[in-house]
């Protein structure tokens, strides 16, 4: 009888650690304001967003009143951290500018004019009740004359509450994701542009070029 009851505690545990609806997954999903700017980054691969640690991580993140960055193991994001916030940013671009900006690997035949690289530094729902995404965006243009970009961001949006709960808290990631998509669609944010001065040779116009004769 004791192993019976045994047995059974431990299936009751196993089933309620495999109940699906105790947890909760979010998604990242900036509002559509139906804007529409210049295209000034035309092709452009966006490559793998560089994420802070904890922001990186399944599990949705806050900061709490004593500084701390915490979590809970029931409340996850719907999607690899870096994978959705890579391809939603490429997204949002595209749909606000006409630009064409695919995350990496690029698909297309042709290659892209340009290469877009962005490094977080700070993704977190602060203790203030702020929002804050935080970081350095790069535009490399190999072209001759062409202009390379290297600006800062520093998005901050009201949560609203000191305690924000994981939906808060995913929404406000998702409104700074299309901040940041429209900054980063004008080249806007504090920094520095610097032209190519040269273009380096593709390597299938080198193999393309017919080879010298042979002497003799």
């Amino acid at each position: 009888m004791r192993h019976i009851l045994i047995a059974s505690a431990v299936i009751a545990t196993l089933s309620a650690c495999s109940n699906g609806e105790k947890t909760a997954r979010y998604l990242i999903d900036p509002p559509v304001t139906g804007e529409r700017l210049a295209n000034r980054l035309g092709t452009t691969e966006l490559k793998d967003v560089s994420l802070p640690d904890y922001a990186n991580a399944g599990e949705v993140s806050w900061q709490t009143a004593d500084g701390a960055v915490r979590s809970n193991t029931k409340e996850l994001w719907a999607d690899n951290p870096q994978r959705a916030f890579t391809q939603t940013l490429a997204r949002t671009i595209s749909d606000i500018s006409g630009a064409t900006v695919i995350g990496e690997p690029w698909p297309l035949a042709e290659p892209p004019r340009r290469t877009l690289e962005v490094r977080v530094e700070t993704a977190l729902a602060e203790a203030n009740g702020i929002y804050r995404l935080s970081g350095r965006y790069f535009v490399g243009d190999s072209g001759a004359g062409g202009s390379n970009q290297a600006r800062s961001f520093n998005i901050a949006v009201p949560m609203g509450t000191t305690e924000p709960t994981p939906a808060i808290v995913a929404r406000a990631q998702s409104q700074a994701i299309a901040q940041l998509a429209r900054q980063i669609a004008v080249l806007g944010g504090p920094g520095n542009s610097v032209r190519t001065s040269s273009s380096a040779p593709r390597m299938d116009d080198i193999f393309s070029q017919p080879l010298p004769p042979l002497d003799g």
